[in-house]
C-alpha cells in the first residue's frame, strides 16, 4: 500500500462546534495537519479585527481549514462516492486542497495585505511548492502532487469540478465560514440547512450542481451570506479597528523609511517595509508578534504611532458617520481636511473614508470583470438551469451590488477643547456631532 492510500490504524477525530466532529483516516491529511506551516494558522484569527466588535470571534484559520476539509470529505465520501461523474482518483487532491486553501494568510489578513500589497494566495502557493514541511509531505504522494494542489487552490487545475468544491458560489469554504463565524460571533444570520445542501449536491463535468428540490435551502444559504456580510463582516466598528490597524502599519513603514529610531526596533518588519519579504520571514509573522509590537509602540516618541497603537490595543476606536462620495460630500471632506490640519490633527491618519461593497449572487456574463460561475440546478428531467432563472428570491438580488461608505475620525480629539477650541467646534458642526 502506497503513502497516498495509507490509512491511520485508528481514525482521529477533532471535536468541532460546527460539524460536531472532523474525521481523519488518511495518513497524508494527518501528516499535513502536523506541519509547522499548518499549525501556524492557530495564531491567525479567522476574522481579523472582528474580535473587537464580537468578543467571541477568537477562532482561528486552523479551525476553519479543518472545517472546510470536513465538508469536502463528506461531499466526496458520502455524496459523490460511486457516482460515474466523480473520479475517485481526485479524492486525496480535493482533501489536501481543502485543508490547505488558507495556508498563506497573514496576520489580520486583509488589512495587512492591502498595506503591503501582498496576496495570501501567492504565499499559499509558495508554502506548498517551497522548501517547507507541507511540501515534503505532498512530495511523498508523488513528485507532481504539490503543483496539483497549488493549481486547485489557484483555480487553474484542469478538473473544474475539483476546483468548484472549494471555490465557487456555493463551496465548502463559504459553507464553513458562514456557519463558523455565526457560531463564534453569536449571531443568528449565518445559519442555513447545510445537511440538506450536501444531500442534493451532484457532480458534473465542470462543477457541482444542486438538485432542484434543494433550491430553497440554497436560497437560505445565499440570504445568510448576504446578512453575514452586512451584519458581521462589514460591521462599522470592525471597520474602524481595521482603519486604525492599517494606519499603524502605514505609520510604522513611513517612520522606518524616514530613518526614525524606534525604541522597539521592528526587526520582524524589516523585509516587509523594504518590499522584499521572504517566505521564511513571512511565516514568522503572526498576530501575537504584531500585538507585541503594538504594545511596545504605545511608548514610542512618535505621538501618532503611539496613539494609534494605544487605540488598537485598548479598543479606543474611531467614531464614524455615514458618508456619500457625491460632489457635496467630497467638498465637505476637503473642508474637513483643512480644518483638521489647523487643529493640529493629521488627516492622513485621523480622517479616513472607508467603503464596503458586496455582490451576494451573480450569474456568469462573459467579458465582465470578476466573472463568476453561477449556481446550477439539476431538474428532474435532467435539464440544467441557472439558479436565478428558477428562484424569484435570487433573481431579485442577482447582480445588485450594495456599497456603503463611512467617514472615520477620533471624536475624543474633537471633544478636547484645551486647544484649538473654535476650530474643533467648526469640525464638530461639519460632522454634525453637536
Amino acid at each position: 500500500m502506497g503513502y497516498s492510500t495509507e490509512k491511520l490504524s485508528e481514525e482521529k477525530v477533532f471535536k468541532d462546534p460546527v460539524h460536531r466532529y472532523v474525521h481523519v483516516r488518511d495518513r497524508v491529511i494527518w501528516d499535513l495537519i502536523g506541519t509547522k506551516e499548518f499549525q501556524r494558522l492557530r495564531r491567525i484569527r479567522q476574522l481579523g479585527t472582528t474580535f473587537l466588535t464580537f468578543h467571541g470571534a477568537e477562532h482561528s484559520r486552523l479551525n476553519h481549514s479543518l472545517g472546510v476539509y470536513e465538508i469536502v470529505r463528506r461531499i466526496i465520501d458520502d455524496v459523490f462516492a460511486g457516482r460515474p461523474e466523480w473520479n475517485e482518483d481526485q479524492r486525496l487532491l480535493s482533501l489536501c486542497a481543502a485543508l490547505l486553501h488558507d495556508l498563506g494568510h497573514g496576520p489580520f489578513s486583509h488589512s495587512f495585505e492591502k498595506v503591503f500589497d501582498l496576496d495570501h494566495e501567492d504565499f499559499t502557493k509558495e508554502i506548498i511548492l517551497g522548501d517547507t514541511q507541507v511540501n515534503k509531505v505532498l512530495q511523498k504522494v508523488e513528485p507532481g502532487f504539490p503543483k496539483k494542489v497549488a493549481e486547485v487552490i489557484g483555480k487553474t487545475y484542469e478538473d473544474k469540478l475539483v476546483v468548484s468544491l472549494i471555490s465557487s458560489q456555493i463551496d465548502a469554504d463559504r459553507m464553513d465560514y458562514l456557519q463558523r463565524d455565526a457560531y463564534f460571533t453569536g449571531v443568528s444570520y449565518g445559519h442555513f440547512d447545510m445537511e440538506r445542501i450536501l444531500r442534493v449536491m451532484r457532480p458534473r463535468e465542470d462543477q457541482v450542481v444542486i438538485k432542484s428540490s434543494g433550491m430553497h435551502a440554497v436560497e437560505d444559504y445565499i440570504m445568510s451570506r448576504y446578512q453575514m456580510y452586512w451584519q458581521v463582516y462589514f460591521h462599522p466598528v470592525t471597520r474602524s479597528a481595521e482603519v486604525i490597524l492599517s494606519k499603524i502599519l502605514h505609520r510604522a513603514k513611513h517612520l522606518y523609511k524616514q530613518g526614525y529610531r524606534f525604541k522597539q526596533d521592528p526587526v520582524h518588519f524589516y523585509t516587509l517595509f523594504a518590499g522584499k519579504i521572504s517566505l521564511a520571514d513571512y511565516l514568522k509573522l503572526d498576530e501575537a508578534v504584531m500585538l507585541y509590537y503594538f504594545q511596545q509602540w504605545e511608548d514610542e516618541e512618535d505621538t501618532i504611532l503611539s496613539d494609534l497603537c494605544s487605540r488598537f490595543v485598548n479598543r479606543n476606536l474611531f467614531k464614524y458617520i455615514e458618508f456619500q462620495p457625491s460632489n457635496q460630500g467630497m467638498s465637505k471632506l476637503v473642508e474637513l481636511n483643512k480644518l483638521f490640519i489647523k487643529a493640529g490633527i493629521d488627516p492622513e491618519y485621523y480622517l479616513v473614508v472607508d467603503s464596503s461593497s458586496d455582490l451576494p449572487y451573480d450569474f456568469y456574463r462573459p467579458g465582465e470583470e470578476e466573472e463568476r460561475l453561477p449556481i446550477h440546478l439539476l431538474k428532474s428531467n435532467g435539464d440544467i438551469r441557472e439558479l436565478s432563472r428558477e428562484s424569484e428570491i435570487v433573481d431579485a438580488i442577482s447582480g445588485k451590488r450594495r456599497t456603503d461608505h463611512k467617514l472615520y475620525f477620533p471624536e475624543d480629539f474633537l471633544r478636547d477643547e484645551t486647544s484649538k477650541k473654535n476650530i474643533k467646534r467648526q469640525i464638530r458642526k461639519l460632522l454634525e456631532l453637536d
